[in-house]
């Protein structure tokens, strides 16, 4: 089961006169997590360092900016696995106290900010989501979105040539019961169709 976070948290930690701000915040994708360390270096132009870590599937990256490797990125990475996260970016904002760590201290005091965050932080189970398409007459299509609305399914493009073609999304559990209920609504005339990429992704 993988969890990620309802809102961003914020911590600080001081270890010998440095500043560590940490955050933990929902973040789907690398393109996102890039765009929020920019916004921070902005935000803190005096910092030595802007260290993150964004577990995503495919997107998973670590940043040690700067500190000897494998000191920050890294180990505040395993912090969000150890967590059983996913779509999840930390980031750790360091304000240089004039006093080394070493590289045991480093790593501590990295995973330690961002273990801080996380304590304060709501989990949140992410679901897959399915991803389908369907067909049926003209008269049906009203019935038909409103069984998607019941199911909470997120309705995407809607088509009309013959008849009405809908693609939709619903979370993996519910697929098999609405599809029964569309085969009943319809009295099997219905016709199911495979959407075109993305397939299934998680949600929160």
């Amino acid at each position: 089961m993988a969890f990620t976070l309802a809102a961003p948290v914020s911590s600080e930690l001081v270890i010998k006169k440095s500043r560590f701000i940490g955050c933990v915040e929902p973040m789907r994708d690398r393109p996102g997590a890039l765009q929020r360390v920019a916004e921070l270096r902005a935000m803190h132009p005096a910092a030595a360092h802007v260290c993150w870590a964004l577990l995503a599937g495919g997107d998973s990256a670590a940043n040690d900016d700067g500190e000897p490797g494998g000191t920050a990125g890294r180990p505040m990475l395993e912090v969000l696995r150890h967590q059983e996260l996913e779509g999840v970016l930390a980031t750790v904002v360091r304000y240089f106290g004039g006093v080394k760590l070493g590289a045991g201290g480093l790593v501590r005091a990295y995973t330690d900010a961002v273990a801080q965050a996380l304590l304060s932080a709501q989990r949140v189970r992410l679901e897959r989501l399915a991803a389908l398409q369907c067909t049926v007459p003209y008269a049906m299509e009203g019935a038909l979105r409103r069984e998607l609305e019941a199911a909470q399914a997120t309705l995407g493009e809607v088509s009309h040539g013959m008849e009405v073609t809908l693609a939709f999304t619903v979370t993996e559990p519910a697929v098999q019961a609405l599809r029964q209920r569309i085969e009943d609504l319809t009295q099997g005339r219905v016709r199911w169709a495979q959407p075109g990429p993305g397939g299934a992704h998680d949600t929160a």
